[in-house]
């Protein structure tokens, strides 16, 4: 059974920091525990994000990080679905779908206009993201200037 907890601080899953640095080496980045660790404790200290983990049998098994936004023309807040990480031998069980769902939950009772994601090309999650009700959207350009 996958049970989903956000947490405040990331001494309420000790398992957070390896599964965060393990999402970064996903994307290429090198392996920073310490600075995994610092990022997470900034950011929930902060307010700045909701960090939600999945559990399955009891075990951590994936999470997810939302960050607030806002949408200016709608004038109503919004959640950026930044991270989504599944524990690859937990994988198929249903717990990004989990995730998805609590994150849609949660921009819900925040009265948010949505949320909105960015992936690259290649990355496997786009079925699931596309399973779940998300769609590419086909208004919008993004564009990125990264330093």
């Amino acid at each position: 059974m996958i049970t989903i907890k956000q947490i405040s601080n990331i001494n309420e899953c000790p398992e957070i920091v390896s599964m965060f640095d393990n999402y970064r080496i996903f994307y290429n980045q090198s392996s920073d525990p310490v600075g995994a660790a610092a990022f997470l404790s900034e950011r929930l200290g902060k307010n700045e994000s909701v960090l939600l983990i999945a559990y399955l049998w009891g075990k951590a098994a994936g999470f997810t990080q939302l960050f607030h936004s806002f949408s200016s023309v709608s004038m109503k807040p919004l959640l950026i679905l930044n991270d989504l990480y599944t524990v690859p031998e937990m994988r198929g069980n249903g717990i990004g779908s989990a995730l998805l769902q609590a994150a849609e939950n949660i921009a819900k009772s925040l009265h948010c206009k949505g949320l909105i994601l960015e992936t690259a090309v290649n990355n496997p999650a786009r079925k699931l993201y596309s399973k779940s009700g998300w769609s590419e959207d086909a208004d919008f350009v993004h564009y990125g200037k990264y330093f």
